[in-house]
């Protein structure tokens, strides 16, 4: 008897920091998140059109179908979405219905709070990017760490590729040239090019755009490990964009389906999200 009260013992004690730990991931988010929103600018100006009218065309098509005139220049985005995350490969996508919450605040970061899977395979926690900070925890049922990478570098680069991504299409706003961002001349007509940085981190993107100016899809190179090899190289990343819906002058797409190594024959779409609302928070 005496045993089994110290095994129960030390389980309780166990259960307590794991339980301590959870709830520190939590915190953690809910101050990156904080951090990001202060990011808005309390006051924000009017889209006009003339900002864009020297970019190279796509570009300047792109703006022009994404932010209608007058619309206030919100940089941070609030998002709240459902979908699908595969968790395997391209062979075995191993597909788990998600709900997620995400702050976007780019060049700064974002949070992206996730929930997945659903019975004895629940999966939940956020990935992130605050305050030169990047983070991926998630946790299986909420007691076991599964997932836990970040604080170096190599995550930080590439966790600024995807906050950049994701800016393409969900807080356009953030990639006027006002914000710093060059956009450059390519090959194709169809084609707008853009380089953004943010400290010593840089990164160009690739935009399809449509004859009307809707993104069709977005490409970059990624810093990433997600291959055979698990090597940190750079590596296509990307998505395609459908279901274009207006918010607040905003033109965006609510369907969106991306992965590691786009336009390849590796390509895996891990990402499916359908998008429920957007809105522009303020600090």
């Amino acid at each position: 008897m005496a045993y089994a009260g110290v095994v129960v013992g030390l389980l309780s004690i166990v259960l307590l920091a794991v339980q301590a730990w959870r709830l520190a991931d939590n915190r953690a988010a809910d101050s990156a998140w904080a951090w990001l929103q202060s990011k808005a600018p309390a006051s924000v100006e009017g889209f006009d059109p003339a900002v864009v009218a020297d970019l190279p065309d796509a570009a300047r098509r792109y703006f022009l179908y994404t932010i209608a005139p007058g619309t206030p220049l919100h940089v941070v985005s609030e998002v709240r979405m459902t979908g699908e995350i595969g968790l395997g490969n391209k062979a075995a996508p191993g597909y788990r219905p998600m709900q997620a919450h995400q702050l976007l605040a780019p060049p700064h970061g974002f949070v992206w709070r996730l929930k997945a899977g659903s019975g004895a395979m629940r999966m939940s926690g956020s990935d992130g990017m605050a305050d030169g900070r990047t983070w991926t925890r998630f946790w299986l049922n909420g007691t076991l760490p599964v997932v836990r990478a970040g604080s170096d570098e190599n995550h930080l680069h590439s966790s600024f590729g995807r906050a950049v991504a994701e800016a393409s299409f969900w807080a356009p706003a953030a990639l006027l040239p006002q914000h710093g961002v060059r956009w450059e001349d390519t090959d194709a007509p169809d084609r707008a090019r853009a380089v953004i940085t943010h400290g010593s981190l840089e990164q160009s993107i690739e935009i399809a755009v449509a004859e009307d100016g809707r993104p069709l899809w977005v490409k970059l190179q990624r810093w990433s490990n997600a291959n055979l090899e698990g090597e940190w190289r750079y590596q296509p990343f990307g998505g395609y964009l459908d279901d274009f819906q207006h918010f607040d002058g905003f033109t965006l797409p609510t369907t969106i389906d991306g992965g590691n190594h786009f336009g390849t024959e590796s390509y895996f779409p891990f990402f499916r999200a359908r998008v429920e609302a957007i809105r522009f928070p303020e600090p």
